[in-house]
């Protein structure tokens, strides 16, 4: 009996990527049919990898026609590994090799100013995303991919994550909500993902679900680093259960704020001003710093209006936030650009933190500043301020030395 399945996207635009449609037979030996763009170059590359993986899953006979339109091999191999998976019912993984600069881990409290989604069934806008510097790529397997492309979306991201050089940025992926997203955890977690963020999150269960899901795939193969959670409320029932969300497990490091879906549980509609998620954001902020982690704010829709975006910013950073989303790779210097300390902000830092240590050498129990007593929160915040400078180069790691000297030079 004849089989047949297709996996990957063909048609006018379509760049960096394959269809493939494969039919499994009982007779006739292995029949190819391959239309490339870069056949006089790679075809014969193209060739030898798809037979290859048509031998890794005990493929003898098949009519297979393979519309290339510049797929990379990672490429190549989850399409192919997608159809002959559903065709023979195999769970054997054809993985392609680690690249070595994949296998870090990120810090809890690295930076998180920016982060780029990526839709996870359309390999051309993941290929060179990392050159852009965000803090952070997400391969998406929810919104982003149609409903009947998940699966092999799948196996497109775990590909990506093994092959693709995301240049530091740190390694997301956005499942689908729990508990349909526990499947994509197996496909995600054994492969270096740094951080997986969970979408329309409403309760600490959904958390818990998440980690016994990376706990059961650790206790039959490895998973090699830590992963970090991000939960995303996107309702008003997930706002008004943030602390509890945010608190939910230790290896919760941000909680996000999605507007679009949650203007539309509220049935209003999102507005530039931002008066009808108010409360929301608030609420957001308030609970990631009772739970000591990063709060993160919705991505901003308009990708043409830069002016609009860095006003956004400003309130968002206003309100708390530490970061936002982006959905286009020209949003990411003016996020880091606005969300990064101005020059006021590190001066008033510098003036705090250096008197809180000259009070501190001279044993003194309370800190001022001229006039106004400086209380312990305020300078933590100012610590946090210079930190950040220092460290995006705002700021030299000798600062306060350099600030003695500037006083002495003007006595």
């Amino acid at each position: 009996m004849e089989k047949k399945a297709s996996a990957g996207n063909r048609g006018e635009g379509v760049r960096s990527d394959c269809h493939i449609t494969c039919e499994i037979r009982e007779v006739g030996g292995i029949e190819l049919k391959l239309q490339s763009r870069v056949n006089a170059l790679f075809g014969e590359d193209i060739r030898n990898q798809v037979n290859a993986i048509l031998d890794f899953y005990g493929v003898r006979h098949a009519r297979i026609e393979v519309e290339d339109t510049g797929a990379l091999p990672f490429v190549i191999a989850a399409r192919m590994e997608a159809v002959l998976r559903t065709l023979t019912g195999s769970d054997r993984e054809y993985l392609p090799a680690m690249l070595p600069e994949n296998r870090f881990e990120t810090e809890r409290d690295r930076f998180r100013f920016s982060r780029l989604y990526l839709p996870g069934n359309t390999p051309r806008l993941m290929i060179n995303a990392g050159i852009h510097k965000p803090h952070g790529i997400i391969l998406d397997l929810e919104d982003a991919v149609a409903a009947d492309r998940k699966y092999e979306a799948r196996f497109v991201v775990r590909n990506a994550l093994r092959q693709l050089n995301f240049y530091g940025a740190e390694r997301m992926v956005r499942i689908n909500q729990v508990p349909a997203g526990l499947e994509d955890i197996e496909y995600v977690a054994p492969h270096y993902v740094n951080l997986i963020l969970i979408p329309k999150c409403e309760s600490a269960l959904q958390l818990r679900m998440v980690n016994d899901a990376i706990e059961e795939i650790r206790r039959k193969r490895e998973v090699p680093c830590r992963i970090w959670l991000m939960p995303i409320i996107e309702s008003a029932l997930g706002v008004l259960k943030a602390h509890e969300i945010a608190s939910a497990a230790d290896n919760v490091v941000a909680i996000a704020i999605g507007l679009e879906d949650y203007t539309a549980d509220l049935g209003t509609r999102r507005s530039q001003e931002g008066m009808e998620s108010f409360m929301a954001r608030s609420m957001v902020v308030n609970a990631a710093r009772a739970a000591g982690i990063q709060a993160i704010d919705s991505v901003f829709s308009d990708i043409s209006d830069m002016e609009a975006l860095k006003q956004n910013i400003k309130v968002s950073k206003s309100l708390g936030f530490d970061g936002m989303g982006c959905i286009h790779p020209r949003q990411i210097k003016v996020i880091h650009e606005n969300y990064a300390p101005d020059a006021a902000e590190i001066e008033k830092a510098m003036k705090i933190t250096d008197a809180f240590i000259k009070a501190t050498q001279q044993g003194l129990g309370v800190v001022s500043l001229g006039s106004k007593m400086i209380d312990p929160p305020v300078v933590k915040r100012a610590q946090r301020t210079i930190n950040l400078a220092v460290s995006l180069g705002l700021l030299p790691e000798n600062w306060q030395e350099q600030m003695i000297a500037q006083t002495e030079s003007k006595q």
